[in-house]
């Protein structure tokens, strides 16, 4: 294998955008060829080094005003023109769409195309259409990279044969960070303001601890996601006049500087692939509160009791008390973080692009020996 396209639709600030830059750019300077075919530029985006080559395969400024199954038709032929230029080796598509526009562009090439599934199938994969396509074209993949193990068993029976879970790498600059030795009577989040975070729980949450703490305060660092979250949030603030102490902070480049700075860090999303947001406060060393939410990504990180408390999605009570535990247990919460660390071992820049690599290389071989 010397050449790898990757595809999804922007490289905009998210979980999935974040892994496949990072695997765009160690797979270049490893002296592989890549390309990163994307539906759109985004203003906020992540990286790309000079050794990759970006390609644009989205609707083009005539394209808007036509239907949207023509529009659709279009992306999967503009798709297949870039295959058919570049001929990559292989071709790794993130993401839901775009997962089915890769295997439609394939088509009947020599091209093996991976998946991979970042999100909780369910309410994202189980629509009537998506029954349907998933039947027709997932048979076809090469393989298939999940996040947790929950997700690949939602795919049964037509992506089990040549599947993979790997967990997102961890940006190298979350770990080994300083912990000041005076700490600020605070607990900390980081993520998009988006309604699935379902940060007004923890905002509510808080309250309570706030009411037995009176000198605690919430940070919450994240960019604003346009969909109405952070009203929902300032509204709360107000309505319990705790602008004092409920920040929301908005994103922040330095949260390995800012994170450390608090207590406990807590995570309260109603679903997830595999969190980001909670796998960087872990390698920060932080004692978290997640929850237990599908399809499984805090289970697969978190050892309830031991490096970290795992809650029942939407247990605002069961959020409450496992802050206010750490809040109060100095040394549990000092224990919590020291063993959530040791998820550098598995969750390494390093460690992760050798498991793809290792893998990617493996669906290459298979395909090029039938």
């Amino acid at each position: 294998m010397k050449s790898i396209a990757f595809h999804l639709n922007c490289l905009c600030q998210g979980g999935a955008e974040r892994v496949v830059s990072n695997l765009a750019n160690r797979f270049a300077k490893e002296g592989y060829k890549v390309y990163v075919a994307t539906e759109w530029t985004d203003e906020n985006e992540f990286e790309l080094v000079p050794e990759v080559t970006r390609v644009h395969v989205g609707l083009r400024p005539e394209d808007e005003k036509k239907g949207r199954v023509t529009k659709f038709l279009l992306r999967v032929k503009y798709l297949k023109e870039f295959t058919r230029k570049y001929n990559p080796d292989i071709l790794v598509a993130f993401a839901h769409r775009a997962n089915y526009r890769a295997l439609m562009a394939a088509g009947n090439s020599d091209i093996p195309v991976v998946l991979s599934v970042r999100i909780n199938p369910i309410g994202y994969y189980d629509a009537f259409s998506d029954k349907i396509q998933i039947k027709w074209l997932f048979p076809k993949a090469a393989g298939c990279v999940f996040q947790t193990e929950e997700q690949r068993d939602f795919f049964k029976p037509y992506l089990q044969d040549n599947s993979r879970v790997i967990i997102n790498p961890i940006n190298p600059k979350y770990f080994g960070v300083t912990h000041p030795e005076n700490k600020e009577k605070c607990v900390m989040h980081h993520a998009r303001l988006v309604d699935f975070k379902n940060q007004p729980m923890l905002v509510r949450a808080f309250l309570k601890v706030h009411e037995k703490h009176p000198d605690y305060q919430l940070k919450i660092f994240g960019p604003d996601s346009q969909d109405g979250t952070k009203e929902i949030l300032e509204q709360l603030i107000v309505e319990n006049s705790a602008q004092d102490y409920i920040h929301l902070m908005g994103p922040c480049s330095d949260l390995e500087k800012e994170i450390p700075k608090g207590e406990v860090y807590a995570y309260s999303s109603d679903y997830e692939g595999m969190p980001n947001s909670l796998l960087e406060a872990m390698a920060m060393g932080m004692p978290v509160v997640s929850t237990d939410c599908p399809c499984g990504g805090p289970r697969a990180v978190i050892r309830d009791g031991e490096n970290g408390f795992l809650i029942p999605v939407g247990d605002e009570e069961a959020l409450t008390d496992r802050i206010l535990r750490l809040i109060e247990d100095k040394e549990l919460a000092s224990r919590f973080g020291e063993e959530a660390r040791k998820i550098e071992q598995v969750a390494g820049e390093d460690a992760i692009f050798y498991q793809w690599k290792e893998y990617l290389e493996s669906v290459y071989d298979n395909a090029t020996k039938k």
